[in-house]
């Protein structure tokens, strides 16, 4: 539907096998584009960094996807909020295909501690979200957009808020702070480099089924219930509160990514789309 040909995308957290880190690297590879994928582990789902419960093999089997597209792929190892390990990610990228023109903001914080009520929320586990979520997005963004303006030749910036990004829910303090803040971000930015060509976006989906979906139904999950059975009424209950009558997937959110990084976004910029069926209409 897009032509990204010639086009060099650069996606973070990508490793999971359920998340939208991969469904938006191997969407833009689909649209043409070659794409270098990034997470703080190989398999930041797998044990000891290995092959996850369903054979999952991380970054390594993103790289194998994005290839038999026929597009170029690399794996880039790095922690997001370190700013030596997002420059040396960033000069990777770079001296492989010799420039970025698509960023992907969409590495976020472990969900756990901090879904819990501010009156129990700890400093640290506060100032963790922020430091992935909001710093690792500052950091990525500064370094390439220091690189499409170095270039002249514009670009698309595209981070992944969070519909609790719009709209504040209990237990989810920290992470809508987080969230908000992108929004801000991105605002921002879009002013900052608007000038310069550059487009930056905010994707906001709703809730979807992914490995941190799963995490965050651990971290609420009233005592007696399972992991899988909250998730499972986490699931039911969105979808019967949204218009469209189901939850966000992941390919949503790549079809989002996909539009934004093209040329048929060009005149749209500093904007926060919600990507969830009607449930946050702003």
């Amino acid at each position: 539907m897009y032509d990204l040909s010639g086009k060099v995308a650069l996606v973070t957290g990508a490793g999971g096998e359920h998340g939208f880190g991969r469904a938006i690297a191997t969407r833009l590879a689909h649209e043409g584009a070659d794409v270098a994928v990034n997470d703080v582990a190989a398999n930041p789902y797998g044990v000891g960094g290995g092959a996850g419960p369903s054979g999952w093999g991380g970054l390594d089997a993103v790289v194998r996807e994005i290839e038999a597209a026929g597009r170029g792929a690399l794996a880039a190892l790095a922690d997001v909020s370190d700013a030596a390990q997002v420059d040396g990610m960033v000069t990777q990228v770079l001296e492989r295909f010799g420039r970025i023109d698509i960023l992907v903001c969409n590495a976020g914080s472990r969900p756990g501690r901090d879904r819990v009520p501010v009156v129990e929320l700890s400093e640290e586990a506060f100032d963790e979200v922020q430091r992935v979520n909001v710093k690792g997005t500052f950091l990525c963004s500064r370094a390439v957009a220091r690189h499409m303006l170095e270039r002249g030749g514009g670009g698309k910036i595209i981070v992944i808020s969070s519909t609790a990004g719009k709209r504040g829910q209990a237990l989810y303090a920290a992470y809508s702070a987080s969230k908000f803040a992108l929004v801000g971000f991105t605002q921002a930015l879009a002013q900052e480099l608007g000038p310069a060509g550059v487009n930056v976006n905010a994707i906001c989906p709703g809730l979807a089924e992914t490995e941190r979906a799963l995490q965050i139904a651990e971290a609420v999950r009233p005592e007696g219930t399972s992991a899988g059975e909250q998730l499972a009424r986490m699931v039911s209950d969105r979808s019967a509160a949204t218009p469209l009558g189901r939850i966000t997937e992941a390919g949503d959110v790549a079809s989002m990514a996909a539009f934004l990084a093209s040329s048929e976004s060009d005149f749209l910029t500093g904007l926060a789309l919600s990507v969830s069926g009607g449930d946050v209409m702003f």
